[in-house]
């Protein structure tokens, strides 16, 4: 629940100067991020015209791919910290952990798909690595349209945090699914595919460009992800004021 005080008979939220600074941070990092995926990186050696350009997308298309985990992860922390305390904080984080992970997961669409076109010649083929990323996001939109359809508040996140734990078994599938499937998607972390059409492999530029970016990314997350559990938590102080009023 966000924390108010008062100071001269003014009620003061005590969160706008930590989440100010956060949101310049924010907004500092994306800059830093466009800057290291469009000047900092180094062409790539192995690409030519559009290929080398869309190249870039690369960057921004696995910062979006490590917070949207991020957020995924935050979920199962949640959903599990609920199902052991039984107290709503911690289903306010499951459900600020799905929804920004899932803003970051539809940022992991759009800039696959503009990598894509160049480079397979279309925006989108049902690949095993798209079509199991195209699930998991649907099972996360699922949870939010579950969520709603519960009144009860504890009852709401008891169901929801059981939900979250089995709709987390999606994501290592889908990390998987490259190098389990015939897949036209290259493996770029930890081990290979010899049915793989793809191919891919990062030189020491590459890498510092990457981490970078998802440093950059990781700081917008974090900024989403606290106005999102500040702006639940208000909500909840609402609906317990509601309560009080109409016992």
């Amino acid at each position: 629940m966000a924390s108010t005080t008062t100071v001269h008979g003014k009620r003061s939220d005590i969160w706008y100067g930590p989440l100010l600074t956060l949101d310049i941070l924010a907004g500092l990092a994306m800059v830093v991020a466009i800057w290291a995926g469009l000047f900092f990186a180094k062409e790539a050696t192995n690409l030519a015209g559009d290929e080398q350009i869309a190249q870039r997308i690369f960057y921004f298309h696995m910062g979006c791919n490590i917070t949207a985990t991020l957020g995924f992860l935050i979920s199962v922390i949640g959903s599990a910290g609920y199902l052991v305390r039984r107290t709503l904080v911690w289903d306010r984080i499951a459900q600020a952990g799905v929804e920004v992970g899932t803003i970051f997961g539809f940022g992991i669409m759009v800039t696959g798909a503009i990598w894509a076109k160049p480079t397979w010649n279309t925006y989108w083929t049902w690949d095993p690595r798209l079509t199991t990323a195209t699930i998991t996001i649907l099972i996360y939109l699922a949870y939010m349209l579950f969520r709603n359809g519960m009144d009860n508040r504890h009852t709401r996140a008891r169901f929801s945090a059981i939900y979250a734990l089995f709709a987390f078994l999606s994501v290592p599938f889908t990390y998987l699914s490259a190098r389990i499937f015939r897949s036209i998607h290259p493996v770029v972390f930890n081990g290979s595919n010899a049915d793989a059409q793809g191919a891919f492999s990062i030189g020491p530029t590459m890498g510092q460009t990457l981490l970078i970016t998802i440093s950059c990314f990781t700081i917008l997350f974090l900024a989403l992800f606290f106005h999102r559990w500040r702006q639940l938590s208000l909500e909840a102080r609402i609906a317990d004021i509601r309560e009080e009023l109409y016992q």
